[in-house]
């Protein structure tokens, strides 16, 4: 059985705040320069994951006071947060070069996790989501000359791949449970700042890359 702990528990909303904070700023930033269907996207992709961090948090903390052990919560995070992650991307790619997926393919990709039931998919599609962000982002970072951002998007994904990792090749105790969490904070905490450095640099007004 996992082992939570309430600080656990507490620290676990911590990559949430980071991802709900970068989000914010995007959405202000690109909603001049994104049409009304990619910037549903974004929105829309945002507050599914976010919903879906909140939901394991809650989950984490209910378990951790022995409240209950409302498992609904936990396994809906994956099903949340892989087409969440996918919508973001989806809606991102609006910026490059003003070049926007189909509509029917966006959204067949965004469904077609819902006919699983395996978290394998889901895990391979937020994969796909998140670089797909970190990748928009970062073309966004090179247009910009802001080369700090880059490695921090970089980053970002390269410490989601190790959260992954870590929780397909680990065990679920408190230690390993830790390293999972620190990994994640490091990747949301990577994602924040470069769209805090892309914020600070004007995004608002770039033009496209």
């Amino acid at each position: 059985m996992v082992e939570v702990t309430v600080p656990m528990a507490i620290v676990d909303f911590i990559p949430v705040a980071l991802f709900f904070a970068a989000a914010v700023l995007l959405q202000r930033d690109l909603y001049p320069r994104l049409g009304k269907g990619p910037f549903a996207l974004l929105a829309s992709g945002s507050i599914l994951v976010l919903i879906g961090g909140i939901y394991k948090a809650v989950w984490k903390l209910l378990y951790a006071l022995s409240v209950c052990d409302f498992q609904a919560l936990n396994t809906a995070m994956f099903p949340m947060q892989a087409p969440g992650f996918l919508l973001v991307f989806l809606g991102l790619t609006a910026l490059q070069r003003d070049s926007v997926l189909p509509g029917p393919t966006g959204a067949l990709a965004v469904a077609a996790p819902a006919v699983y039931d395996s978290n394998i998919l889901f895990i391979a599609v937020q994969v796909i989501g998140y670089g797909g962000i970190q990748f928009c982002l970062a073309r966004l970072a090179k247009a910009m000359k802001k080369p700090l951002a880059i490695v921090l998007f970089i980053l970002a994904f390269v410490f989601i791949l190790g959260m992954g990792y870590l929780g397909s090749a680990f065990d679920d105790s408190a230690l390993m449970q830790w390293v999972a969490q620190g990994t994640n904070i490091l990747s949301q905490g990577c994602f924040f700042l470069g769209v805090l450095i892309l914020h600070r640099s004007g995004l608002k007004n770039e033009q496209a890359a």
